[in-house]
């Protein structure tokens, strides 16, 4: 009985080491953006959020931004620039309207999530990125990166922010 009680424990003492070492996002093995070599970082999906966005026109959709520890206590903190080792991730939504919550709200209204579009991240490294910024850039579709040439507008991109660190958005507390 002590034998078996002490393989239950060890089976899942190992168990819970195996999950400790999976991220969340399931993009293990996902190749390195071009140019930046930024690959997406594990347990992302975990991270705090920053903001969140409704772009319309030719985007239109939802978007979130998180940020790792380094990034969210730059946010608090109003620390620009930004210092090395903060990753913000943008998560990109198709924006869709929520015939089930119109139901409730007795008109069109509500507005959700719907398949996924894209995810934008910023690795920040002052010495390594310093040509843009200090600013590493990968956008993934489906956990691949996008080209190469959708990768050289990145910086050209988020230059009209120089003045906030080269980053647009700002932290709602």
């Amino acid at each position: 009985m002590k034998r078996n009680a002490f393989s239950l424990v060890a089976v899942a003492a190992l168990a819970g080491v195996v999950a400790s070492f999976t991220p969340a996002s399931g993009h293990v093995d996902a190749e390195a953006s071009p140019i930046y070599g930024v690959k997406i970082p594990a347990g992302y999906r975990d991270w705090k959020l920053i903001s969140v966005a409704h772009e319309e026109g030719s985007l239109n959709d939802l978007r979130a931004q998180l940020g790792n520890d380094i990034a969210i206590k730059a946010y608090r903190e109003g620390t620009i620039p930004f210092p090395d080792g903060a990753i913000i991730v943008a998560i990109h939504w198709q924006y869709t309207s929520s015939e089930k919550n119109n139901e409730v709200f007795g008109s069109a209204q509500s507005f959700v999530a719907g398949p996924p579009k894209n995810m934008q991240f910023m690795v920040k490294d002052s010495k390594k990125y310093a040509a843009t910024g200090g600013w590493g850039f990968a956008d993934f579709t489906d956990g691949k990166p996008a080209d190469e040439a959708t990768h050289q507008k990145c910086f050209s991109c988020h230059e009209p922010s120089k003045d906030h660190d080269f980053v647009y958005t700002h932290y709602a507390p």
